[in-house]
């Protein structure tokens, strides 16, 4: 019996695109769902392009499409904040940048993640990207860019709710320009003087 040889390009390919078919079955499965909490697996696959075999097998029930694509919202939600250098770029750049990027994951993974909040690493982990974000908002206090006589927690509590605002009232917006919404906003409602 001959053995048919191994070539590597196909492989890769094959892992390529399996690796754009579980990304589609993900960002449309997260679309699907924030419109119908209902939505099937067969509906997503077909959404999706994909045959619902290929679902189910890479995910045994409903329950862990829903982890997957709330893990990726999650992973998502870190990069961006790692991606707009909080700690480092200057305020005024950080902000808009992580703007930008969250508006970005919240019209790409538009699902909720408070019903996972229940997980315990799910809840520490949004825990330490709030601490992070919070810890960014009081540089931009200290920095002059926030005004320091609001209520504590003002700034951390308003700035989630204009993006998830933007990113579902504005759709046509790119999210550079509906980062410039959200931070003009945020500035002339609570910027200095």
């Amino acid at each position: 019996m001959s053995q048919v040889p191994h070539d590597p390009a196909r492989l890769g390919a094959v892992r390529a695109d399996a690796a754009r078919n579980l990304e589609a079955v993900l960002t449309t499965g997260a679309r699907m769902l924030a419109a119908d909490p209902g939505a099937s697996i067969a509906s997503i696959a077909a959404e999706a392009g994909v045959d619902r075999r290929t679902v189910y097998r890479r995910f045994a029930s409903r329950e862990d499409l829903l982890a997957a694509i709330y893990e990726a919202r999650l992973t998502a939600i870190e990069h961006a904040i790692e991606d707009a250098r909080l700690r480092e770029a200057p305020v005024a750049v950080a902000l808009h940048r992580y703007v930008e990027n969250i508006i970005a994951v919240n019209r790409t993974w538009p699902v909720d993640l408070a019903r996972m909040l229940a997980d315990e690493s799910v809840h520490a982990r949004r825990d330490a990207s709030i601490r992070e974000v919070d810890t960014f908002l009081q540089r931009a206090t200290d920095d002059g860019l926030l005004r320091p006589d609001l209520p504590q927690g003002w700034a951390s509590a308003l700035l989630p709710q204009l993006m998830h605002l933007v990113s579902r009232e504005m759709p046509r917006l790119s999210p550079g320009q509906a980062a410039d919404v959200v931070v003009d906003t945020l500035l002339r409602g609570l910027g200095t003087p």
